[in-house]
């Protein structure tokens, strides 16, 4: 009798960081969202072996949450904190970047569209009839974001947050927790 293999598919967790440091909260979305991109790698992988399996499923459900809830929540911080003060420093060289940067979201949401409608196909036991283009686009879609993160941390993240005061950077982590329905703790809730 032939063993049976079984292959799964998780996203792993790692501990993140708080509102109190949002660009540190900002690089702790960066490395779910790498980690999340590898999951989709894998899974294509997993897919051309295994077929849509049980553990696709999960998968899917996993990469579908991420991209559908967190991934947009991380662009509008992005958008509504970082952008607007990089592009009034009137560096130009920011200013393209961040043009750059801000195209990269568009495109992102666009192409999340159609992985999100494959992770589907699969999550019901279809494989899409055009696998290998299906394959391509999660390629693409992996190599934008990593292009995308890369630039952020080396040169964006680095120069807003040379912009921001604590003042400031206190403020951003409040509205970015509040977007989130959280709380951010004050200097009295600290024992």
């Amino acid at each position: 009798m032939a063993a049976i293999v079984t292959t799964k598919l998780t996203l792993n967790t790692a501990p993140s960081a708080s509102f109190e440091q949002p660009f540190d909260m900002l690089t702790s979305c960066h490395e779910r969202v790498l980690r999340t991109l590898s999951l989709l790698e894998r899974v294509a992988g997993h897919v051309s072996q295994h077929g849509p399996d049980v553990s696709v499923l999960q998968a899917a459900s996993d990469i579908c949450r991420y991209f559908d809830i967190a991934g947009p929540a991380h662009h509008e911080d992005e958008e509504k904190h970082l952008f607007p003060a990089l592009q009034a420093s009137r560096n130009h060289r920011i200013g393209i970047l961040v043009s750059r940067l801000q195209q990269d979201h568009r495109s992102m949401e666009q192409q999340w569209t159609g992985i999100r409608a494959d992770l589907m196909s699969l999550s019901a036991g279809v494989v899409p009839p055009d696998w290998q283009q299906m394959c391509q686009r999660w390629h693409d879609h992996v190599l934008l974001y990593r292009r995308h993160i890369e630039e952020e941390e080396q040169v964006a993240y680095p120069a807003a947050e040379s912009l921001f005061d604590d003042d400031r950077r206190h403020l951003m982590g409040a509205e970015m927790a509040s977007r989130r329905g959280a709380a951010l703790a004050s200097a009295s809730d600290i024992p």
